[in-house]
């Protein structure tokens, strides 16, 4: 399978090695210096770039007829734009905040505690994530989606990192040193707590599940997730 990448930083090294480990051609390798030549030519297309390229990547693998599938986060304002895109083009696509498997079945035991809790009002559920120093977007996409996931299952209506309303859920961001990734989701009482954490240890897991998503999208047209990916409907 032909790939190209765009975004060439840290995370764009290790999905390329773990693409060229699996068998896979990369036939371009995108940053700020150089141009979509080759993206033509590509099977699927992998966007782990920064916010302000996000959508230029995300549109020119579109209108080259090449699926799409991105890990950057911090545009999803232009989200609707890009999936009438998508599907103009008659592409694909596949958009998460997090690749890893160990995030999605985290996703999934999220909504269900979410779920339990609901009947229990005397808990009042926060969220903390914790990153590297490099990373542009606050609070991070995991965590938001890990509050998105409580929102549908709850009483719950918004999440903020100022002081929380009543049905607002409170997400704390903490950047320090190069940590890959650690999201811990809070229910306390006055009598006790629960919690339910993710750590990454590298961002290996980020890598190989983008390729594993990318092996899965070639060849399909439509809106997808890593819950079809990774059949955990």
């Amino acid at each position: 399978m032909k790939i190209a990448l765009l975004g060439y930083g840290k995370m764009g090294k290790v999905i390329e090695r773990i693409a060229l480990e699996r068998g896979h051609e990369i036939v371009l390798k995108k940053d700020e210096f150089n141009t979509y030549d080759g993206l033509s030519t590509a099977d699927v297309a992998i966007d782990f770039s920064v916010p302000s390229a996000a959508v230029s990547n995300i549109s020119a693998s579109f209108n080259a007829n090449v699926p799409v599938v991105s890990g950057t986060t911090g545009w999803l304002e232009h989200y609707d734009e890009m999936i009438a895109l998508c599907n103009e083009k008659k592409s694909g696509f596949i958009s998460s905040s997090n690749f890893s498997l160990g995030v999605n079945i985290f996703f999934g035991l999220n909504e269900y505690l979410a779920k339990i809790m609901k009947q229990f009002d005397t808990y009042k559920v926060s969220m903390e994530e914790i990153h590297h120093i490099h990373k542009l977007d606050a609070p991070s996409g995991t965590a938001i989606s890990l509050a998105q996931g409580v929102i549908q299952n709850s009483d719950y209506a918004n999440w903020t990192m100022e002081d929380p309303k009543a049905n607002e859920i409170r997400i704390e961001a903490k950047r320090t040193g190069e940590v890959p990734g650690t999201h811990t989701v809070n229910y306390d009482s006055a009598i006790d707590s629960i919690e339910i954490k993710h750590t990454a240890h590298n961002r290996e897991g980020f890598a190989l599940g983008a390729v594993i998503a990318a092996e899965w999208l070639a060849g399909k047209q439509g809106i997808f997730s890593m819950k079809d990916v990774l059949n955990l409907q």
